[in-house]
């Protein structure tokens, strides 16, 4: 018992030095995390939401969540669609909160981000009203652009503009559009940002906000169709949805503010609790907005703004954030949602933060996704590419960006044989941007979509990713606990041997070989937080 003891109180000093340098080293990439709403009170956060609601009376539905489920059980039958790539991004700066990201004309992701600026209690008042303006705009690049294999930065731009990001789309053009909730404005950049960096378009008046043609009150997201002419979701404040035209006259708008205190099954249509994000359905020629507090997808013919469809599943609950829209399969919406809602809802209701596959036609949940098969804690955006095998999940807690791989291009390796970009001997597969499908894609509009395709391959193909940190930890662990059983099987023959040709006990030479283990051990961890 005794050598059992001591073998084993290295080891536990390894295992806790190990875990000790992963968190160390995965924590200081980023700022403190800090979301968007965390520190609204209740009171502070509904009045936020009902500012400027021009309702009146709103026949609810009188029945609430008619069907009941196992919300848990369903979701736990739920296939994972996509494969987490834990090693991507590889960036050389922390990120803030990363609140929107989209595709380049050139295959790049584009991210946005908030650098060192967050959202508090105090960052607006009641009157939504910025606070803090005297901090200055962002002095860091807040729009970074990757390269979708490795990860690494490309280019980057935004530095001394923005207050509070929030929304960014590119058009087919290149054009970028970005909103700032505390400007309470919408901006069109050229391409990369154009030179030197100046707005082709402003809309709103700077830190006033407010509602009419060319005011805003926190606007969330825009989105472009071919033709020029562009969507602004008047996200927190007015909770509407307005058409413009390429030249930025207002053409159109739909939508009042509402918040019913509850999900219902079935909603009112074109009332909305903060249109959060917007995407394109052109083969339908929609205009779907995620309608934030109600906890689902609100769908609307583009050319005159009339109700069209709505996606509500209790599977995804009460909060949807984000949503993507690929043509696969006959047209499939990618959803992230999020955190129970503080007020107004059903905390009681089981909820699981995902990415999550819905197929238009049934209205089904078909799949989910998260990082490591697990849950998100708080994603703000997502993007899809538009044959569905690559999505983007902007995430504000923690501030990163994930990527996933569809599974039908992801093989499993092992440890040795897992690497990034690279095919086997006897396979010519490789995964590339199609030029001619990306400018389709474009000129089709799809926002938040890149055609991406892949190359000719042989009758097996093959894509591989990297290993998880927990694979690593495992395997890293394994080694240790052989070294150490050798290590101690060696001590064991030695001490025989010695005890067999010494006429004299000197006691038990191996202790002080466990105490250096146990000291050196130790020594790994100094510089752990």
């Amino acid at each position: 018992m005794l050598i059992l003891t001591k073998l084993f109180r290295p080891w536990w000093w390894l295992i806790i030095s190990i875990v000790c340098v992963i968190e160390s080293a995965t924590d200081e990439r980023y700022f403190p995390l800090v979301t968007e709403d965390q520190f609204l009170s209740n009171n502070k956060r509904f009045q936020q939401i009902m500012q400027g609601a021009t309702s009146g009376d709103i026949n609810w539905p009188d029945k609430i969540r008619n069907e009941k489920i196992d919300v848990k059980g369903e979701i736990n039958k739920l296939n994972s669609t996509y494969v987490y790539q834990s090693l991507w991004p590889d960036l050389p700066m922390k990120l803030g909160s990363v609140t929107a990201v989209d595709f380049d004309k050139d295959g790049h992701v584009v991210l946005f981000h908030r650098a060192d600026h967050v959202w508090t209690q105090d960052t607006f008042d009641l009157t939504n009203s910025y606070r803090e303006i005297d901090k200055g705009p962002i002095r860091n690049n807040t729009v970074l652009a990757l390269d979708r294999q490795t990860g690494k930065l490309v280019y980057e731009w935004g530095k001394d503009l923005f207050y509070m990001p929030h929304g960014l789309s590119i058009d087919q053009e290149d054009n970028v559009w970005v909103t700032d909730v505390a400007l309470h404005q919408v901006f069109k950049f050229g391409a990369r940002g154009g030179f030197p960096n100046k707005p082709l378009m402003t809309l709103g008046t700077a830190f006033i906000p407010g509602v009419g043609d060319n005011k805003f009150c926190k606007p969330t997201a825009v989105a472009v169709l071919k033709n020029g002419d562009f969507f602004v979701a008047d996200g927190y404040c007015n909770a509407r949805i307005v058409k413009y035209s390429k030249k930025g006259e207002k053409i159109l708008s739909w939508g009042q503010n509402s918040f019913a205190g509850s999900s219902y099954d079935v909603a009112p249509p074109n009332y909305f609790a903060i249109p959060h994000a917007l995407t394109l359905v052109p083969d339908r020629e929609l205009i779907c907005t995620a309608d934030r507090e109600n906890g689902r997808v609100q769908c609307f013919f583009w050319g005159n703004g009339t109700f069209h469809s709505q996606y509500h599943s209790l599977l995804i609950g009460d909060r949807l954030f984000s949503l993507a829209y690929t043509p696969i399969q006959g047209g499939q919406l990618l959803i992230v949602n999020g955190p129970t809602a503080e007020f107004g809802t059903h905390p009681e209701h089981y909820n699981e933060i995902r990415g999550y596959v819905l197929d238009m036609k049934s209205k089904k949940i078909l799949s989910k996704f998260g990082p490591n098969d697990l849950q998100f804690s708080n994603p703000h955006d997502i993007a899809v590419t538009s044959n569905g095998l690559e999505v983007y999940v902007a995430e504000i807690n923690p501030m990163r960006l994930h990527k996933f791989l569809h599974k039908s291009v992801v093989k499993t390796t092992s440890l040795s044989a897992a690497k990034p970009n690279v095919s086997p001997i006897g396979s010519d597969f490789k995964y590339e941007i199609s030029k001619e499908s990306l400018l389709n894609s474009r000129a089709d509009n799809i926002t938040k979509i890149l055609t991406i395709s892949p190359a000719p391959s042989s009758e097996s193909t093959a894509s591989y990713h990297r290993p998880g940190g927990t694979a690593i930890l495992v395997v890293s662990l394994m080694l240790s606990f052989a070294f150490l059983t050798f290590a101690m099987a060696l001590l064991v023959a030695r001490r025989r041997k010695r005890g067999n040709n010494a006429t004299v006990s000197i006691g038990q030479p191996s202790e002080l070989v466990y105490r250096k283990l146990v000291a050196s051990t130790q020594n790994i961890c100094d510089d752990c937080p």
